[in-house]
C-alpha cells in the first residue's frame, strides 16, 4: 500500500520527506510534491517526518481526499525526482491547514 501525499502539501510543499524515503519515490511540482505508487515501498519513513500531517497511507486518505490516490500516480509520470530537502515555499506558513487548495495545485 503506497503512500499518498494530500491537499495540505499545495502551496507549502515542505521537503523533509525526501530525505528520509530509500527509493527516491518523491517528485516535484511547482508548489506540490507527490509520491510515485510505483515506487513506494511502504517504508513508512516520510509519513512523520511532513510537518504537516499531508501524507498517508493510501488506504488512510481522509475522506474527501481520495482523488489525490490518482492525482500522485498522474504527476509522477511527469514530474523530475526530488532527493534533497529545500526550504518550504515562502508563504507555506499562512496556506497550512487551509482547504480547497486543488485549485491552486500548479502542473
Amino acid at each position: 500500500m503506497p503512500f499518498v501525499v494530500t491537499e495540505n502539501c499545495i502551496k507549502c510543499k515542505y521537503t523533509d520527506c525526501v530525505e528520509v524515503c530509500p527509493v527516491d519515490c518523491f517528485h516535484e511540482g511547482p508548489n506540490f510534491l507527490v509520491i510515485d505508487p510505483d515506487e513506494c515501498i511502504d517504508c513508512t519513513l516520510c509519513e512523520p517526518e511532513c510537518p504537516i500531517n499531508a501524507i498517508y497511507p493510501e488506504d488512510d486518505v481522509p475522506a474527501g481526499q481520495e482523488q489525490y490516490v490518482a492525482l500522485n500516480a498522474e504527476l509522477s509520470k511527469d514530474w523530475p525526482v526530488i532527493t534533497a530537502r529545500k526550504e518550504p515555499l515562502p508563504d507555506a506558513k499562512d496556506w497550512e491547514g487551509k482547504p480547497d487548495k486543488l485549485k491552486l495545485l500548479e502542473r
